[in-house]
């Protein structure tokens, strides 16, 4: 069985280090914490140990590209702070350890940052602030709401819990938009192959066969259109560069952000998976906000920066307003359309039974699980219809590529 070396931390907050047998590095891992460590590093061992043998050099950190750190980086730092001061670990110390067990050049150095601030009497909370890259309101307020309380690892643990599945959450969406994503870009390189470098050389035999009579209408067209592309290859490309450019940078203007939200909410099917997404989304951001002691109002304003679709935002913005004039939430939720009756059912029971939060929850498990057969469903109809997508835009040039070689047939064989 393999042998793994592990560098770890004890309930004590001091540095272990031995080793494990075990069958994959997921196995030591369990072994680590069923013995009461949190595991920093395992790697396997190569050969056996000796004694006086010199330890490992320390490796180098590694900077993300261009010094970008991603979610997963810091959900699992999150997660890993957590366990840290749940083990009773200062949080002093848990920084100072997470620096130098992070591999990240960038977020080694966001820690230490943050360590030196705590260690100049600051709160953590206001460490976060100089980072909003990274830490945004949800995370700073709920960091802040956990040090007012006492209970920073309770809220580190909920934050981690939220981040991972939020993070699972945007990947299933995200690979709904793979496989089609895929077959327009096959289709594109295909079409462009055929009109530069198969469609030019049919022209040729075309006009040495039949010494200039009549092609086929699609023919006439399908050359054409190999002959405009051909000309003008660089006009083609620098619009489509053009095009895609302004349609992102008119994205993300106030106007065009709100068309475009329309316009996907309205696509069947993929209008419904982006309000299934955008209701787990909500409810899962509100309830842990509340969860973690931080005001309604205040969570509202945070969940409607952090929801992406502006006619949710929208709505979430209506709903704060009246509750901050004496409403409850259920009441003003019913009123937007973008919130489901049994969602407002949920959320008015959760209010009269003191357990808005914990209901919250479950509206967003419920949703993450019909994410999951919505994503199901859009993939099951994607993939017929980008096949015949795909069979459409090159049989067409392969038609208009035969009927003149038909022709050709029929006239030597006359």
């Amino acid at each position: 069985m393999p042998q793994f070396s592990y560098k770890a931390i004890d309930g004590n907050g001091k540095e272990r280090r031995g080793k494990v047998n075990a069958a994959s590095p997921e196995e030591a891992n369990s072994q680590l914490t069923n013995m009461g460590l949190m595991p920093l590093e395992v790697t396997e061992s190569k050969g056996r140990s000796k004694r006086g043998a010199s330890k490992p050099k320390a490796q180098k950190k590694k900077s993300s590209l261009f010094g970008r750190i991603k979610n997963e980086e810091l959900t699992l730092f999150t997660r890993q702070l957590a366990t840290l001061l749940r083990s009773g670990v200062p949080l002093l110390r848990g920084l100072d350890v997470m620096e130098r067990q992070e591999k990240n050049a960038k977020l080694a150095q966001i820690i230490g940052s943050l360590a030196e601030n705590v260690r100049a009497g600051n709160s953590f909370s206001d460490g976060l602030t100089q980072y909003p890259k990274y830490f945004d309101k949800l995370y700073v307020n709920m960091v802040r709401a956990g040090e007012a309380g006492g209970v920073l690892e309770t809220v580190l643990d909920r934050l981690a819990g939220f981040m991972e599945k939020s993070l699972r959450l945007r990947k299933r969406v995200k690979s709904a938009m793979v496989y089609p994503s895929v077959v327009v870009f096959v289709a594109i390189v295909i079409v462009v192959l055929l009109m530069v470098v198969v469609v030019p050389k049919f022209e040729q035999i075309f006009e040495e066969m039949l010494r200039g009579a009549a092609l086929p209408t699609v023919t006439q067209i399908v050359i054409g259109t190999s002959r405009f592309i051909q000309e003008n290859i660089l006009i083609v490309l620098g619009a489509i560069v053009a095009v895609a450019v302004i349609g992102r940078i008119l994205v993300k203007t106030p106007a065009g952000g709100r068309a475009k939200d329309m316009v996907l909410y309205k696509l069947p099917k993929v209008g419904d998976l982006l309000s299934k997404a955008n209701i787990a989304r909500f409810t899962r951001t509100f309830g842990t906000l509340l969860s973690s002691g931080v005001p309604i109002l205040d969570a509202l304003v945070i969940t409607r920066e952090i929801v992406s679709n502006r006619y949710f935002a929208d709505a979430i913005g209506r709903i704060h307003d009246q509750v901050r004039d004496g409403e409850s939430v259920a009441g003003p939720m019913a009123n937007e359309k973008v919130f489901p009756t049994m969602v407002t059912s949920m959320v008015e029971v959760g209010e009269e039974t003191g357990e808005l939060d914990e209901m919250l929850t479950r509206v967003a498990d419920n949703y993450d699980e019909d994410v999951d057969n919505a994503v199901n469903g859009i993939t099951s109809i994607i993939e017929p219809v980008m096949i015949v997508f795909l069979a459409v835009v090159v049989g067409f040039i392969v038609i208009a590529l035969f009927m003149p070689i038909i022709k050709i047939i029929e006239t030597l064989s006359v």
